[in-house]
């Protein structure tokens, strides 16, 4: 209350209050009949008794039950006087949680969706959050604070960026979709401990963990490796984290990326609950199965299965093939289903081509229990995975919604994945490689051979951080041999290397090892407080499509503002006859 006339907030008076003359401000949640109202602010809220010769009943029943439900229920404020500030038309949708309204309205009207006290909840604890992060990096283990820039030049590979036209003809900046040859820059100008809350830009389609503008925590070291990148941030985490979602334990448990593909078919494992996938060639491999045959004589055929546990129970026959369809649809992965009955014998296509004891032995395999459900798949290693890792989250949601919890959102389960390969097929020339993440990623010091043997061998010293199945954070050791550095570019990644002329510079001027992480502030905050999407943890979101609801942009330009730009619009012949009209 400092700085301000008010004494008080509307969610602080309590009973040690009573006797005390206060000034409250805020917005009348309630009204009723001129006898009492309820007055909110970002705090909470508090009642106002106006002086009456007598009271109704009814109300004074209303009034009783209304306090029970508030914190500051034990105390009522007498009015002397009141002063209406501002009038306010009538609201589009109530300030009320448990209101439901559509997103296009929230964001429509955000200012207004901003009084509600979850977005406020939100938006207070990412700041002090922040707050913690600049305290730990910056007092604690000296970070330098350092705004990079947001004009630059297009990077090779990597996300769509958004282009800004400049006034040179032909000539155009680009939107940075992350601090990442700056901060390099930074260390071999050896300012050694970078940190920023950086905003950054990919022009591609919003979903719900994804905006085209969002924001990092951005870090950069020299002299590190990743096992003290990953302890930073552990502890960074430790230090930042919210009293009121308990504690948090490290080290964090990692796994590597082919462990992560294995047991759970994704590179960011939910590991908060089981259904991990279990390889069933071994097992499989004398049976008489056809398809299981086939899929095995493959150099990466495997045979896999998740169990899910009271699947009868469960899941109905809909449920059951709308699972199948999905992995068809998605991945073109044929499933087959096992049941285990009451008396516990198993139902499926494939109990005619095992034995008694091999079916025993296949429960035993899966540790089934009555009335679980397996899906089983064979085929391509990777393939099998991506499918049976898709159905296993699909499957956790099905169980859910019928009422068997799986994830507690109160878990907080993080994860660290390591060793992802440095390079991968294009998916549209498999015969080119792309980087798994970025090109400026080093190569794992047991496969630095391979990068000029076999690229395809080679592991990177990449790491990402894995929340309940989230990715909330990525980072890597960097190529500081500027040699290295262009043959990755030019010779694997065949690129055109004078794009990144200058980072190559830099680094034949004696660039120290570093390497960094990056952690994405909106997924992160947006998985403590469990908010369905990103866009509830942010002040001023855009939409599903990327737009903004409230200022209606992206919007039209006149041809004359674009002319010192040497643009014009060249409009497709729907849009150009609906301006005309």
């Amino acid at each position: 209350n400092s700085f301000v006339t008010r004494t008080n907030t509307c969610g602080e008076l309590r009973s040690a209050h009573v006797g005390q003359e206060v000034t409250l401000y805020g917005w009348i949640q309630y009204q009723r009949q001129g006898l009492f109202l309820v007055l909110r602010d970002f705090q909470g809220l508090t009642q106002i008794i106006i002086p009456q010769d007598e009271v109704i009943l009814n109300l004074t029943f209303f009034l009783a039950f209304l306090l029970q439900k508030m914190p500051t229920g034990d105390i009522e404020v007498k009015a002397e006087t009141a002063e209406i500030l501002n009038s306010c038309k009538k609201l589009p949708f109530e300030i009320k949680d448990f209101i439901k309204k559509s997103e296009a309205l929230r964001m429509q009207y955000r200012y207004l969706d901003l009084r509600s006290f979850q977005m406020q909840h939100n938006l207070r604890l990412r700041s002090q959050m922040v707050m913690r992060m600049r305290e730990y990096l910056c007092n604690l283990h000296g970070f330098v604070d350092v705004e990079t820039p947001t004009l630059f030049k297009r990077t090779p590979g990597g996300a769509k960026e958004f282009l800004v036209p400049s006034r040179e003809a032909g000539k155009f900046y680009s939107l940075p979709q992350s601090p990442q040859q700056f901060k390099q820059l930074l260390m071999v100008g050896g300012l050694d401990r970078y940190f920023q809350v950086a905003r950054c830009y990919r022009d591609e389609g919003s979903r719900p963990d994804r905006q085209p503008e969002f924001t990092q925590i951005d870090i950069e070291m020299s002299f590190v490796n990743q096992a003290g990148i990953q302890r930073l941030i552990e502890g960074l985490l430790q230090y930042s984290w919210p009293e009121e979602r308990g504690s948090i334990a490290t080290p964090f448990p990692s796994m590597t990326y082919e462990e992560a593909l294995s047991d759970y078919g994704t590179d960011k494992p939910d590991t908060r609950f089981g259904m991990k996938i279990v390889d069933m060639g071994d097992f499989l491999r004398r049976s008489d199965i056809q398809f299981v045959q086939t899929a095995l004589s493959y150099p990466r055929g495997t045979v896999k299965a998740i169990c899910i546990p009271q699947g009868v129970r469960y899941l109905k026959n809909k449920d059951l093939e709308s699972l199948k369809e999905s992995a068809k649809s998605q991945f073109n992965q044929e499933i087959m289903e096992i049941i285990c009955r009451p008396d516990g014998s198993l139902k499926s296509l494939l109990t005619k081509f095992l034995g008694e004891k091999q079916q025993s032995g296949l429960i035993q395999a899966l540790n089934m229990q009555v009335d679980d459900v397996v899906l089983l798949a064979a085929g391509e290693h990777k393939q099998v995975c991506s499918a049976l890792g898709s159905l296993r989250l699909e499957s956790a949601d099905l169980l859910e919604a019928a009422g068997l919890v799986l994830r507690d959102p109160t878990d907080f389960h993080f994860l660290w994945v390591v060793d992802f390969p440095l390079f991968l097929p294009k998916e549209e020339n498999p015969t080119e490689l792309e980087s798994a993440h970025h090109p400026f990623t080093a190569p794992h010091p047991s496969d630095t051979s391979l990068l000029y043997s076999d690229p395809t061998k080679v592991r990177s010293q990449h790491y990402d951080l894995v929340l309940n199945g989230s990715e909330v954070g990525g980072g890597s050791i960097r190529i500081h041999s500027a040699e290295q550095q262009r043959f990755v570019l030019e010779k694997v990644l065949k690129e055109d290397s004078e794009a990144l002329s200058h980072l190559l510079e830099a680094l034949q001027f004696g660039a120290p090892p570093h390497g960094g992480i990056a952690l994405g502030l909106d997924r992160l905050i947006s998985l403590i407080v469990d908010a369905p999407s990103i866009r509830d943890v942010i002040a001023f979101p855009k939409s599903f499509r990327g737009r903004d609801l409230m200022g209606n942009a992206p919007d039209y330009v006149t041809p004359e503002e674009l002319e010192p730009y040497h643009i014009q619009v060249s409009w497709p012949l729907a849009e150009k006859e609906a301006k005309q009209n």
